[in-house]
């Protein structure tokens, strides 16, 4: 069996190369590709059916992306000992690999698509996301399906100034920019990062960078294509059955009436669907019984058609929003906070009728989220939950597992939130923040940054700075005649070109991710959305602060007290004591709960307790513990045990030295035993360290008053 692999390399401004190879691995796939970077490999297939499922009118594409445990060389963790479902990290990376994808298949095409990534090798330090949608867009590019690409994706960030393509994970340390930007050779389509305060400018040179490496990337891909016969020729499919005189006859009947609807700039959405309803339901009773029994689901589907057709005309030629807005102006806003007396922080925000009841609940090191991936492993000590419930848009359907959608959302919003929150001592908690969506019309992980900032400020965490958020949208036809649109509604994200969501505070960008429809988005009009979305959100940000501007100077009184020392690292062994001996002492006498882990060369001891008294008696003994003794201190101690040579007497706890029988008294003793007994309390001087044992030499002599020299013997009558 002969093999005839066919490769292509990428090489990217550094140096590094990426290799993409096809004809070797996953035969029986419509389209595979093996792509590397180092000794970093990821496999990518892709299949679809040949037949479509009946009364399917929309796009059945599946993206999974996978890390295998033995890339690594690791055992996964759990019972079962075996990859199960994916963890957040993989959902939200099949997430940006379908969001790049999606909008290149045709309108059309109904078939079961189904794309699959692993990660079959990781190279040391590498973050091989950054490569997943480059080798999902090659094996479409590869295979015979109808796909308008070739598309790719590349993770940029900045680091000291410098813009680094595809970093590592060292590289990410420090960063104040990073980015996942999707583009084909010709345009931008998909943007998600998290960025520390930055201006628009730099938002969009850091667009522009990653598309210069984007374009080779696809040119490569092209390359490859055209080498592989099976590509050459798409393959062909009829998926619609088409009435085109039904078409023009539901768009006679009723674009005017819907233009009319669009007009009324209703803002109550219920009234506002019902309006359009009434059109449809209209042209649908004057069918025939015959008609209406063959063709009433194509009437709904070309009466859709019409309907956004309308919307979007009376927006692009009159400048009406659907619910009667200008173009830049933001929904009505009400919030609250403090509304959950049991949470240790909540808050509602209302932005027309989309709402967020949010929660903060402060925790210890205990609390901390334990990750054990192949990638990336550690602990999370910010987590963001965010919760779509049906009846938020009046539905009622079975509510499963967390949904993809959910994971994104409540990722987005995490984003938007960690640059501002306090790190290292300024904040020992483990901080989970939870959305729960109670309406939603639009922007619902929008209202999340903005509850969740009004949420951690009551519940008393120092955020720098607040965080707002708003979603952009746009309207384009072919001759390019826009509108951009500053908190898009549900069905202007439905029916628009765009949707780009942007938080930040008053100083600069936190997070993004935008996603384009339409080909050919300009520069211009990328950098006119961000102006826009700018003075959107710096006027949520001044309505958020018309309830709170800055965190409450204290936690809640039911919150746990958590209270921070830092000790040198030699004296954790002594904190915790033989077993835990120590430390479960402590606990046990002083009511608090005691925790410590070595952090950059030092002890951090976190002391937690609802009870300050508690707090104070735990910190009193383990300063005790950790206080260095000093040579000319008196130190009042207990005798621990009686030697031949002297005692050793214990002067801070854990902390002893020798007492030599010399040093005991004045006077010259026989035995230790004649003045001193193991109890005994004394006070004694450290009267010298050994610099090289740091045993403590000690004195109680000296601390008693010196007899007096005793007077000389008289001289002898006669002598001379």
């Amino acid at each position: 069996m002969s093999l005839n692999p066919i490769t292509k390399t990428i090489t990217l401004k550094d140096g590094r190369t990426i290799s993409i190879e096809t004809g070797k691995l996953a035969k029986q796939a419509d389209g595979s590709v093996i792509v590397r970077e180092g000794n970093t490999m990821l496999i990518a297939t892709v299949v679809s059916n040949t037949r479509v499922v009946e009364g399917i009118d929309y796009l059945p594409l599946s993206v999974d992306y996978r890390e295998k445990y033995p890339a690594a060389g690791k055992f996964p963790g759990g019972f079962f000992k075996r990859e199960a479902r994916p963890n957040d990290h993989e959902t939200l990376t099949s997430r940006l690999i379908d969001r790049a994808l999606r909008p290149l298949f045709p309108s059309d095409y109904h078939s079961e698509i189904q794309v699959l990534v692993s990660l079959i090798s990781l190279g040391p330090d590498s973050t091989p996301e950054s490569l997943a949608c480059l080798a999902a867009s090659a094996a479409l590019s590869v295979s015979d399906i109808p796909f308008a690409g070739p598309v790719s994706e590349t993770r940029i960030i900045r680091n000291e100034g410098n813009w680094i393509i595809n970093p590592t994970v060292e590289n990410l340390e420090g960063c104040d920019i990073d980015m996942i930007v999707a583009g084909t050779e010709e345009n931008i389509m998909m943007v998600e990062g998290e960025m520390s305060e930055i201006s628009e400018a730099e938002m969009l040179e850091a667009i522009a960078e990653a598309h210069e490496a984007i374009k080779d990337q696809c040119r490569t891909q092209k390359e490859l294509a055209a080498e592989v016969e099976k590509a050459q020729v798409k393959r062909e499919y009829n998926h619609e059955d088409n009435d085109e005189d039904l078409r023009a006859a539901i768009k006679e009947a009723t674009y005017d009436k819907l233009c009319e609807v669009a007009r009324k700039g209703n803002p109550n959405k219920a009234e506002r669907s019902a309006d359009f309803k009434a059109v449809r339901t209209e042209f649908i009773e004057g069918m025939s019984e015959e008609d209406r029994e063959a063709k009433e689901q194509l009437a709904k589907k070309y009466f859709h058609d019409v309907e956004m057709e309308a919307i979007r005309r009376v927006m692009l030629d009159e400048g009406i929003r659907v619910d009667g807005r200008k173009m830049n102006e933001v929904r009505p806003i009400w919030s609250e906070v403090d509304y959950l007396p049991g949470a240790h922080g909540s808050a509602i925000f209302t932005r027309g009728e989309t709402q967020s009841l949010t929660t903060v609940t402060l925790g210890t090191k205990m609390n901390e989220q334990l990750i054990d991936g192949v990638v990336y492993s550690g602990k999370n000590a910010f987590l963001l939950h965010y919760n779509f419930p049906p009846f938020s848009t009046g539905e009622a359907k079975f509510k499963g597992a967390v949904s993809r959608r959910e994971v994104g959302h409540g990722n987005l919003a995490l984003r938007a939130l960690k640059p501002v929150l306090p790190t290292g001592t300024e904040n020992p908690y483990t901080i989970r923040v939870v959305s729960d969506i109670l309406e939603s019309n639009g922007s619902s992980s929008m209202a999340t940054v903005c509850a969740g900032s009004l949420a951690l400020m009551d519940a008393g965490v120092q955020i720098k700075k607040p965080v707002s958020g708003i979603a952009m949208g746009l309207i384009m036809d072919p001759d390019g005649k826009h509108c951009i649109l500053s908190d898009i509604l549900g069905d202007e994200d439905h029916l628009g070109d765009m949707d780009f969501k942007v938080t930040g505070t008053e100083d600069g960008i936190t997070a993004c991710q935008m996603d384009i429809k339409v080909e050919g988005l300009s520069h211009e009009v990328l950098t006119a959305a961000l102006e826009q979305a700018k003075e959107g959100r710096l006027h949520i940000l001044e309505e958020i602060k018309k309830t709170m501007a800055v965190p409450n100077d204290d936690y809640k009184p039911h919150t746990p007290r958590i209270e921070q020392l830092i000790i040198d690292k030699e004296f954790i062994g002594a904190v915790i004591g033989p077993g835990g001996k120590i430390i479960q002492e402590m606990q046990e006498s002083t009511g608090a709960v005691i925790m410590i882990e070595e952090v950059d060369g030092h002890g951090i001891v976190d002391i937690v307790s609802e009870n300050k008294e508690s707090i104070e008696a735990a910190k009193s003994k383990i300063k005790a513990i950790t206080a260095r003794p000093e040579v000319g201190e008196v130190y009042m101690s207990r005798v621990k045990s009686i030697m031949p040579y002297g005692a050793f007497v214990e002067i801070m706890p854990g902390k002893e030295g020798l007492l030599h029988i010399s040093e005991i008294d004045w006077s010259r003793l026989e035995k230790v035993e004649d003045v001193l007994k193991e109890g005994d309390e004394i006070k004694v001087k450290l009267i010298a360290i050994d610099p090289k044992s740091g045993k403590f030499k000690l004195s109680r002599k000296v601390l008693l008053p010196r007899p007096e020299a005793s007077p000389a013997p008289a001289a002898t009558e006669g002598a001379e």
